[in-house]
C-alpha cells in the first residue's frame, strides 16, 4: 500500500470513529430522578435530584440547569407557585434546590437542562410530596 492510500484509510477510519462516538447518546436518554420523593412542609426545604444517563445508569455531572419551576399542578393548583433557588450539589450528578413548601400536598418540580456535548434539552416534571 502506498503512503497516500494508507493515509486515506487512516483518515476514513478516524472519521468513522468520530461519527460513531458523536452519536452515542440522545437527549431522550437522560432524565432527572428525585433522590427523596417527600419533604416536610415549610420554608427553606431542600429537594435533591439526580441527572441520570438511562443507558448506563450513571449520574451526569456539570449539566446547566436553566429552567426550574415549583407549583402545585398535581393537585390542580398550578397558580400556587413558589421560588426555587439552586444550591450546590453534594456529589457529582446531583442538583439541589431550596424552596418554600407552604402547604402539604403534591408539588411539581419542572426542570430544563443542557447536558455538555449533547444537543437538545432535558426536560422533566417530578412530583414531590410535602408532608405536614
Amino acid at each position: 500500500m502506498t503512503t497516500t492510500k494508507l493515509a486515506r484509510a487512516a483518515m476514513a477510519a478516524l472519521i468513522g470513529a468520530a461519527l460513531t462516538g458523536a452519536a452515542h447518546a440522545e437527549i431522550k436518554n437522560y432524565e432527572f430522578q428525585l433522590v427523596q420523593p417527600t419533604v416536610k412542609a415549610g420554608a427553606d426545604r431542600i429537594v435533591t435530584v439526580r441527572l441520570v444517563d438511562k443507558t448506563s445508569g450513571k449520574a451526569v455531572p456539570d449539566a446547566v440547569i436553566f429552567a426550574s419551576r415549583l407549583d402545585m399542578a398535581p393537585d390542580g393548583m398550578q397558580e400556587m407557585a413558589t421560588k426555587v433557588t439552586p444550591m450546590p450539589g453534594t456529589e457529582p450528578g446531583t442538583y439541589r434546590f431550596k424552596a418554600n413548601f407552604s402547604m402539604a400536598g403534591r408539588w411539581q418540580l419542572s426542570l430544563g437542562a443542557k447536558v455538555q456535548g449533547e444537543t437538545g434539552t432535558v426536560e422533566n416534571k417530578l412530583v414531590v410530596t410535602a408532608d405536614k
